[in-house]
């Protein structure tokens, strides 16, 4: 091969590199911008893809809405943990080492769930990026009860507004 072709493919390879590198966490710009200003990015963030990707029957996945919300819909399996009343000493029994995604309607509450899993010591928690609500948007199932749900607590008409799939419901 010569240089010029040499050349050629190894630019080839470092933009297709860089373009999967760079893909976003969330599809929606607007929504994008908007997380990137809540969110401190204090822990791992995991795109709701990569999420679907990595998860197992050995991953635990975290839901730290409140109550009305979660009886709305969950991410199937999911153990509520709630937010205001979260207590660490619920999960003594879960080895450190766990798989651990958590999740809430777009990540600032899980996002301080997980800092305190990760202060506490667990070594592989991440943040689902966009929480149940980018779960939503990007196709992927609702359950309540084990049984598939279209709903989806939309927390308020403001936050509702990132919510573009599924059955918006609002409860106090």
């Amino acid at each position: 091969m010569n240089k010029k072709i040499s050349f050629l493919v190894l630019m080839f390879v470092a933009i297709s590199s860089a373009t999967i590198v760079a893909q976003p966490l969330v599809k929606s710009k607007a929504y994008a911008l908007m997380l990137k200003g809540l969110l401190s990015h204090s822990v791992p963030e995991i795109s709701v893809d990569s999420a679907k990707t990595i998860s197992d029957s050995t991953t635990l996945w975290l839901d730290a809405r409140e109550e009305n919300e979660i009886q709305v819909s969950t991410i199937n399996n999911a153990v509520p943990v709630g937010y205001d009343q979260f207590k660490i000493k619920a999960l003594d029994s879960i080895p450190k080492n766990s798989k651990i995604i958590v999740y809430c309607s777009v990540g600032y509450r899980s996002e301080k769930v997980a800092e305190k899993l990760i202060n506490a010591g667990f070594t592989n928690v991440f943040n689902l990026y966009g929480g149940i609500f980018e779960w939503v948007n990007s196709g992927h199932k609702t359950y309540k009860n084990k049984v598939v749900t279209p709903k989806i607590h939309a927390y308020n008409k403001v936050w509702g507004a990132w919510i573009n799939k599924g059955e918006k419901v609002y409860t106090k």
